[in-house]
């Protein structure tokens, strides 16, 4: 099976071997030219799925965490969400971000230094993966949102990482790629549960190879 899915990735993504380097010294080195918007194939399918699941934004509190350059600052200012605030541990990518929006935090997303119930809604595309404890990244989603909160986040869809497939750039001549770490649909189910948040839907839109490309979940913060 993963031979073949792989081959169909290769036909997506492309077939480059990539090395993998950590999260701050592959986005100092993507930053440079990565845009505020979606500006790949994947990046397209995920923002719609994202975009879908979205609640009303239109005065209230937002945070992008893992926000990189800001595509949804950016959208969360458009549909006139009250307060706009982005999170990201690449102090390269804040610089980006600063075009979009002043309040923005160095933070890792485990350990953010907002207050509890800060917020009203969160959002996390494609940012969730470069985490290996995704316990401690929906904790931390569900300490930020207030009661019935909601949070919209997105990954590598799991059959693209056991395919072998890389979120990858090219810088200095180079293809590279960004640490990842592969979380199946139970994972994000028993993280999500074990933080105070109810599933409420979840996308796998595929990409032009017919096979899932990204997964989205929309969840709530249940009440205390």
């Amino acid at each position: 099976m993963f031979p073949r899915l792989r081959r169909a990735f290769r036909a997506f993504w492309g077939d480059r071997p990539a090395p993998e380097l950590g999260v701050v010294e592959a986005y100092a080195r993507w930053a440079p030219t990565y845009p505020a918007h979606a500006h790949n194939a994947l990046m397209r399918v995920e923002e719609a799925a994202v975009l879908e699941l979205l609640p009303e934004l239109a005065g209230r509190r937002v945070l992008d965490l893992g926000c990189g350059s800001g595509r949804y600052l950016a959208i969360a200012c458009d549909r006139g969400a009250a307060q706009v605030v982005g999170a990201d541990l690449s102090p390269d990518m804040l610089r980006r971000a600063r075009n979009i929006s002043t309040s923005l935090a160095r933070a890792d997303m485990r350990a953010t230094p907002f207050r509890p119930d800060s917020f009203d809604v969160v959002v996390c595309g494609l940012a969730i993966g470069h985490v290996q404890d995704l316990d401690a990244a929906c904790r931390e989603l569900g300490r930020l949102l207030a009661p019935g909160g909601i949070a919209v986040y997105s990954d590598f869809h799991p059959f693209a990482r056991l395919a072998g497939e890389r979120r990858s750039f090219r810088a200095g001549g180079r293809d590279l790629a960004v640490e990842h770490h592969l979380h199946l649909y139970v994972d994000h189910q028993r993280a999500c549960s074990a933080a105070g948040l109810e599933i409420q839907a979840v996308r796998e839109p595929r990409g032009p190879n017919g096979l899932p490309a990204v997964l989205v979940i929309r969840a709530r913060k249940l009440p205390a």
